[in-house]
């Protein structure tokens, strides 16, 4: 089906231009939010007479996209989560956990506008697009850990799943070592015992 498009559409085309996609994006997408009309010559002449004004919005639109993004690029979240000794979570975290965060924080994002590849469901820092207009996308950084202790070590850049299987090797060493030496329960402590 050819359309004009209203907005900027990545991959598509820019504003006033007329392509072909497919029937059921069109319908299903496109024409329900206003994002493009039908390329018939009625539609085409009716995008003619209001180019002006659909331009003067779509500026309006990314202006306030940009202030509002100026603000939110580069901001930090930290989201605590359970999840198991490899860091694994026991859940994800999805756009709607991202764009429930930034709206608690004073933010106005939709879900729809976090772009996700893939569900995160490991511990660390993570950076996530989020695009508030065609034109206009950041990313805020989202720290996800089981503490606020654990959040702030991430923060300074360390990994706490290498560092506790460090401290937990550090540890099975030293005992290792304590019991070689003669710690508990070595074997002059039971012959003593027995005479």
């Amino acid at each position: 089906m050819k359309v004009i498009l209203l907005e900027r559409l990545e991959g598509r085309g820019a504003l006033g231009d007329v392509v072909t996609v497919k029937d059921g994006f069109a319908r299903n997408y496109l024409l329900p939010r206003s994002k493009a009309l039908r390329a018939t010559s009625a539609n085409l002449k009716v995008f003619e007479g209001q180019r002006a004004d659909i331009e003067a919005r779509n500026a309006k639109a990314k202006e306030a996209a940009g202030a509002a993004g100026e603000a939110l690029d580069g901001t930090a979240y930290i989201l605590i989560r359970q999840a198991g000794e490899s860091g694994q979570l026991y859940g994800s975290v999805s756009g709607r956990d991202v764009a429930d965060m930034i709206n608690a924080d004073g933010g106005k994002v939709d879900r729809s506008m976090v772009i996700l590849d893939k569900p995160i469901k490991t511990l660390g820092v993570h950076p996530i697009k989020v695009k508030l207009h065609a034109e206009v996308t950041v990313t805020v950084n989202i720290n996800i850990a089981r503490s606020q202790d654990e959040a702030e070590r991430q923060a300074r850049g360390e990994n706490v799943i290498t560092s506790q299987f460090e401290e937990e090797q550090r540890l099975d060493a030293e005992a290792a070592a304590d019991l070689l030496e003669g710690g508990a329960g070595s074997q002059e402590s039971f012959d003593r015992d027995d005479a």
